[in-house]
């Protein structure tokens, strides 16, 4: 990984990894981190029976890579957000 990451943004990093509909590009994005950086934080922080089970999970996913989705609208945000801006969701 090129920057020390605070444990506020693992933790965020973790979540949405875990999303399913939250992009490894959107993670790239927002904190400058390649699908394999993530692999390999998740694989660090996470117990071994987690980092096991999410692999499971993701791997294959459409919905986790960009290129593979079949939907040309919708960005890696929820509908209901008002607004993503570098990770801080705007307040109302």
């Amino acid at each position: 990984m090129k920057t020390a990451l605070s444990n506020l943004d693992k933790d965020r990093i973790i979540e949405m990894a875990w999303e399913d509909r939250t992009t490894f590009e959107a993670i790239q994005f927002q904190f400058g981190l390649k699908e394999q950086e993530v692999i390999d934080l998740m694989r660090t922080e996470m117990k071994p029976s987690s980092f096991k089970m999410w692999r499971e999970r993701v791997q294959g996913r459409k919905t986790k890579h960009e290129k593979l989705r079949n939907f040309s609208e919708g960005r890696f945000k929820c509908s209901r957000q008002r607004q993503i801006n570098n990770n801080k969701i705007s307040k109302r």
